[in-house]
């Protein structure tokens, strides 16, 4: 069977759809990512209850000020508008915009997101996951820019892309995930990192090796699920890492002094990750991954050892479980984790799309 049809499935899933299930996921993991029992796994608690117009939190950043950012592409239900909202430290949540439709497909899929030095919001649209033909190879990288806390307007950076995910900016540039690259043909899956000038604007994509913002291209070798690259943070050093959803592995990425490719190297493998969704990273450098078939995130340190934090049964969010979780972040005194909660599938623990919408969290202090 050809890598295209493994995935067509879910990329054009009625607008209506309230669960995924990734036809390209649909195998029980090998035995040999399965994870091993943790005595040290914690309990994770209730950080926030989040209204009905958030049904799937994904990803977050911080403002300047310390705020959370959250994007709620809201794929769960798009009668909703897609949102962008922020939660203070004293938990109160607000609404921040609504994320810029896409004419075309009249829907925004706001799903990786980070904050630029100047108060803007860059973020990465994935009109590939609306299940649409008219949102097949429409996803955007935007930038927001806001005055007072509103909106003001928005630019296109980039368009035509094919699955974007993740973002980072980092010394003027902007590093994405694209999960899939369409185009590239092969039995295994290939998904890139891409780089854009945070001055570029309009750059359309073509979702194939020729791309010249396209930075480093990467297989995805387990065939059970071809799900390419996803999260992905930098160090204090400026080594860029990248998660493989499909295959469970970190890699590391570092640059020559022309920001030019110097290694690429894998970082971190081991059942304690059985696929790695969103990252983030502490001040100690290391770095939490959000396992989103496992309803689990675990700690790489910085010499690559892994141990499992927290993980739950399947649950609907309301005890503060682990309700497939999308991205985790560093947020005061706590490891916050949206909880996606949408995706199906034999290797998933999730089972449904449930209320209540949720964000988990985990006390840093108790993390080890």
């Amino acid at each position: 069977m050809k890598q295209s049809n493994r995935w067509r499935h879910w990329l054009t899933l009625p607008l209506a759809t309230l669960s995924i299930t990734l036809s390209s996921c649909d195998q029980t993991t090998p035995d040999t990512n399965e994870p091993e029992e943790s005595s040290a796994a914690l309990q994770s608690q209730l950080f926030l209850e989040l209204p009905s117009s958030c049904p799937t939190p994904d990803g977050m950043t911080l403002d300047a000020a310390g705020n959370l950012i959250l994007t709620c592409p809201n794929y769960a239900d798009t009668s909703k508008p897609a949102l962008i909202v922020k939660i203070d430290q004293e938990r109160k949540l607000s609404v921040l915009a609504e994320c810029p439709i896409l004419e075309k497909t009249g829907r925004a899929a706001p799903m990786g997101i980070d904050a630029g030095p100047d108060g803007s919001l860059y973020v990465a649209d994935n009109q590939g996951w609306l299940g649409t033909p008219e949102g097949k190879n429409e996803g955007r990288i935007l930038k927001l820019k806001f005055s007072d806390g509103k909106l003001i307007n928005h630019e296109v950076i980039a368009h035509g892309m094919s699955h974007p995910n993740g973002i980072k900016y980092h010394k003027g540039h902007l590093y994405v995930t694209q999960s899939l690259l369409p185009k590239v043909g092969g039995d295994k899956l290939t998904s890139a990192v891409y780089r854009f000038k945070a001055t570029d604007r309009n750059i359309k994509v073509n979702n194939d090796l020729s791309d010249p913002s396209l930075l480093q291209s990467f297989l995805t070798h387990n065939l059970d699920c071809q799900y390419g690259l996803d999260g992905l943070v930098f160090d204090k050093q400026g080594h860029l890492y990248v998660g493989n959803f499909g295959d469970g592995t970190l890699h590391k990425i570092t640059f020559k002094e022309d920001d030019s490719v110097d290694q690429v190297s894998l970082f971190a493998k081991g059942p304690e990750m059985r696929t790695i969704d969103g990252i983030c990273i502490d001040a100690n450098s290391n770095i939490y991954v959000a396992d989103f078939s496992a309803n689990r995130v675990t700690k790489v340190r910085p010499d690559g050892s892994l141990s499992i934090v927290a993980e739950h049964d399947d649950c609907d969010g309301a005890q503060g479980g682990l309700d497939q979780p999308g991205e985790p972040i560093v947020f005061g005194d706590q490891l916050v984790v949206s909880c996606f909660d949408m995706v199906t599938g034999p290797d998933k623990v999730n089972t449904q799309h449930d209320k209540p919408h949720t964000l988990a969290s985990i006390p840093m202090e108790s993390i080890k």
